[in-house]
């Protein structure tokens, strides 16, 4: 326990000086958005971190963290894509307006001290396949298999609501194609597949703990700031969506009613 805590807690350190860096960014920018980039990216740097600094990581360490560090990557580059010449998210300008004046300041612990610890949470699992010396076996393939399997999932519903919104359709309507057909939150139930897949990787290693990560994730991806915060008023803005939401599948792919 006691060589474990320092490890632990040196993730936590790199999440925070990532953040700070991002926190920097923003103020040059006057967009505390850039937190979503690097919000994959502060999961990694965590991985990569204990990863450094364990005195013996296994096969499963590096596996994991080289999981975390492809779905950061790809993350953080289709944010920047996405976002670019574009004015800071509407959910961020709200909270600028709840808490100015101040709000440069203000956003240190509202939301980029914030992400760091949630950051650090979410990447337990790669903490527990750092610690874990048990050799590969079948439920580790089996959860690399489900990490690919979001991770394709997710991509493509990323890509095909970029090409809609970026066509003028989120004027317009509502994406209803593709994996949006099956589930409102085609990229999100991606996200949650790849990290519970991860999960699994770290649980068939005995860190039982870990799944905290992915449980919090999935907490957030479904009841806070994922498919609860997307959904709370875009009826209102757009009004076609209440019969999107009717015939769609909130979450779980699923066809059509």
């Amino acid at each position: 326990m006691n060589s474990v805590l320092p490890l632990a807690l040196s993730g936590l350190s790199t999440t925070i000086a990532l953040m700070l860096v991002a926190w920097l960014i923003s103020l040059w920018t006057r967009n505390v958005a850039i937190v979503d980039v690097f919000w994959g990216i502060a999961i990694a740097g965590a991985g990569i971190t204990w990863l450094w600094n364990a005195p013996a990581a296994d096969t499963r360490g590096v596996l994991v963290v080289m999981l975390a560090a492809v779905w950061a990557t790809r993350l953080a580059l289709h944010l920047l894509w996405r976002g670019r010449g574009q004015p800071e998210d509407r959910r961020y300008r709200e909270i600028r307006a709840r808490n100015e004046p101040g709000f440069a300041f203000r956003s240190i612990y509202l939301v980029f001290g914030l992400q760091a610890l949630l950051a650090w949470l979410v990447a337990m699992p790669l903490l527990g396949g750092v610690l874990s010396t048990a050799p590969i076996g079948s439920l580790e393939r089996f959860g690399t298999l489900m990490w690919a399997f979001g991770l394709v999932f997710e991509s493509v519903a990323d890509y095909q609501l970029l090409r809609f919104q970026q066509g003028g359709g989120a004027e317009r309507g509502v994406m209803n194609t593709g994996l949006w057909r099956f589930s409102r939150h085609p990229n999100y139930f991606g996200e949650f597949v790849l990290w519970w897949g991860i999960g699994l990787i770290a649980l068939a290693g005995g860190a039982w703990w870990s799944l905290v990560g992915p449980l919090l994730l999935s907490l957030f991806l479904l009841k806070v700031s994922g498919v609860a915060l997307t959904e709370k008023d875009i009826a209102l803005r757009r009004p076609e969506y209440q019969d999107y939401m009717r015939r769609t599948s909130a979450f779980v792919p699923r066809p059509p009613r």
